[in-house]
């Protein structure tokens, strides 16, 4: 008896979002888009009961916007617990040890059972260190006196409700995917990115204050001009994420190429083999796996220096495996070892070496770049292919897809291997194109800085996801207006 006959009748029954059982209106889909986002804000603003400190992130700021996450509220795992088990079951199903045909409706039900429960194990796996090792949570010992439960009493209320968090996300997410527009992971995403990116614009408190403020600043004479640019406040002006020249132009520039990548595409013309005149095309985009797979690579680099900083945090690790810096007792970022070598560059300061403080010679800070560039290319490129073959965008899915919507290739027998042969000529070789052009301008976008520094893997998801929001609302309306279309695309 295999492992889908045993834990079958259990994974099946995961408790989930029911599916509208016909078309949900296009003003419905909002409604309910809007409303998860406003829950999810409002979740981002509920700080952990029994919080007695401020909270250090363990992730950095890096990855805590990209996995959705809010230091120290009840959204302190984000999406983390989803990406991390989507990278297990991509590994697995990749490499064909799961047996699992996700076109048969047991086999999907199973597998997305099979996700709901790492779900809920790396909630425990991640939650529970981040509680109760490394001093990144402190709790409140007042309140352990008051409850009459202790230290220890009062982390498990805390990391309870962490586990609640995570659920509530999971669910909310399935919320989106099915009565809403995109899906719930995209939106946390767009939501975080984009409150950097107005706050980087318009914040008016603080010095220096956002973009607008600082340079009208300038331009009023509040703002000592010759003090600004004068020795080394040239690279302020330049490289400073709230008002630096080279960061607005980074982040105008990769909007414009991540519109025009989305753009570019290889049509293939496809006819319908009954109806006469119906024609279309399939388009092979050059960004074909999109840039969630991104998600991927920083999540496994994520979790790599969330094992190393716990690890630091518990024993004296060997000077080649990490050497971290401490504060207040807390373990901060590596400066040295293995895993400084691997943590990726975060912002212009981490490689220019050239501007002083920096405690490694400049052929480790190169070397670190290296390091960087190369996991976030290869690394871009190997999981945009697991996407694409999990996702069933492969050639052999695509070719099935083509052929049970009635249509065929013009000039070309209506056979699915004849089809498969046609598409394995371009979306293979696009997919690792793709892949390694999302991860080069990942680890550029963070060297030259950005708008409110936002990360670099963190605008390239923000503007695709907008953009793919964008035409999948298109589509929606469309289909709103002609009922007969959404017949056609297989709607209810």
């Amino acid at each position: 008896m295999g492992w889908k006959e045993v834990a079958g009748p259990v994974l099946t029954r995961m408790p989930g979002v029911r599916r509208p059982e016909g078309h949900v209106p296009f003003r419905q889909k909002l409604a309910w888009t809007a409303g998860i986002l406003v829950l999810y804000f409002f979740l981002t603003n509920v700080e952990l009961w029994g919080l007695g400190g401020d909270a250090s992130s363990i992730l950095g700021s890096e990855f805590q916007a990209l996995l959705a996450a809010q230091q120290g509220s009840i959204m302190q795992l984000g999406i983390g617990p989803i990406v991390t088990a989507s990278i297990v079951l991509q590994l697995l199903n990749g490499a064909d040890l799961l047996g699992l045909d996700t076109s048969q409706p047991r086999d999907q039900m199973i597998y997305q059972g099979l996700q709901k429960a790492l779900v809920i194990v790396m909630i425990v796996l991640t939650g529970l260190p981040m509680v109760f090792m490394g001093g990144f949570l402190p709790p409140s010992s007042a309140l352990g006196q008051q409850l009459g439960i202790g230290v220890g009493g009062v982390q498990w209320l805390m990391f309870a409700q962490i586990a609640v968090g995570g659920m509530l996300v999971l669910y909310m997410d399935e919320v989106v995917s099915k009565w809403g527009v995109g899906s719930g992971v995209g939106l946390f995403i767009v939501a975080g990115v984009a409150q950097s990116l107005v706050s980087g614009i318009i914040y008016w408190g603080g010095n220096p204050g956002g973009l607008i403020p600082s340079w009208l600043g300038i331009a009023t004479g509040a703002v000592d001009i010759g003090r600004v640019v004068g020795g080394p406040g040239l690279q302020t002006v330049l490289f400073n994420q709230n008002f630096g020249l080279v960061p607005v132009l980074t982040t105008v520039l990769i909007f414009v190429i991540v519109v025009y990548a989305e753009s570019v595409r290889v049509e293939i013309p496809l006819s319908h083999a009954q109806v006469k005149g119906a024609r279309g095309r399939f388009p092979v985009k050059l960004i074909y796996a999109s840039v969630l797979p991104m998600i991927l690579v920083r999540a496994l680099q994520a979790n790599i220096q969330f094992v190393g900083r716990l690890a630091a945090s518990q024993w004296n690790l060997p000077s080649w495996l990490g050497v971290y810096t401490t504060q207040n007792g807390q373990i901060g970022d590596p400066v040295g070892g293995l895993l400084y070598y691997m943590a990726p560059i975060q912002q212009p300061g981490d490689w220019m070496w050239w501007t002083g403080g920096f405690a490694q010679e400049t052929w480790q800070v190169l070397l670190r770049v290296g390091v960087d560039l190369t996991f976030m290319i290869i690394g871009g490129a190997i999981f945009a292919i697991f996407w694409v073959e999990t996702a069933d965008m492969g050639p052999e899915s695509t070719a099935q897809q083509i052929m049970n919507s009635g249509m065929q290739i013009p000039g070309f027998r209506k056979n699915p291997a004849v089809i498969e042969k046609v598409m394995e000529r371009y979306i293979p070789q696009v997919t690792v194109l793709g892949g390694a052009l999302v991860g080069l301008l990942a680890v550029m976008a963070n060297m030259l800085g950005t708008i409110g520094g936002v990360s670099g893997t963190g605008l390239l998801l923000a503007i695709s996801i907008t953009y793919k929001l964008y035409e999948e609302i298109a589509e929606e309306q469309l289909m709103e207006m002609h009922p007969m279309m959404r017949q056609m695309f297989g709607g209810g």
